[in-house]
């Protein structure tokens, strides 16, 4: 019996494996999520994001159980999301969780929240609905702000590489 289990943990993780890598052979943008807890700002690195409704203007994150912005999102119920520009993988880097010596992270602030500086697009929301979906948490949110620069390259992610 535990020689079954094992052959299936090793089939669901080759599993897990093949779905990471199939889902990265598309291209996505790569946005920066932040919040606040309490007076410091936390942010990650998704991008898992994409628009859901124009009427009302609704947009979705998702965000693993697992992390520390589920549970700020679940108190705070407000998110910014940041899309950086292709000069930006330092940053997306560093909310990914692989901190860059001696980075000072440029924020910029629209009524309460933080924004990443240079980046061509931010949104800023408030949760109005989530919803469990497996590992992660959806979480959707009226559009309260946003605004975009002209002419800027997005910064990509395509196969487990920025581009």
């Amino acid at each position: 019996m535990q020689q079954l289990q094992e052959i299936l943990t090793r089939i669901q993780e080759g599993e897990s494996r093949l779905f990471r890598q199939t889902m990265g052979r598309f291209a996505t943008g790569v946005t920066v999520i932040t919040t606040m807890d309490e007076d410091s700002v936390h942010g990650m690195t998704a991008n898992a994001f994409c628009s859901v409704s124009l009427e009302p203007p609704l947009v979705l994150i998702a965000v693993g159980k697992r992390t520390r912005m589920h549970g700020l999102l679940v108190q705070s119920r407000r998110y910014a999301v940041s899309i950086l520009s292709k000069d930006q993988e330092e940053l997306a880097r560093h909310f990914a969780g692989r901190s860059q010596e001696g980075l000072q992270v440029p924020f910029v602030w629209y009524q309460g929240y933080p924004l990443i500086e240079g980046a061509i697009t931010f949104v800023t929301c408030r949760v109005i609905d989530m919803h469990p979906a497996g590992d992660h948490m959806l979480y959707i949110g009226q559009v309260e702000h946003l605004s975009f620069a002209e002419e800027q390259a997005p910064l990509l992610f395509y196969s487990g590489k920025y581009l």
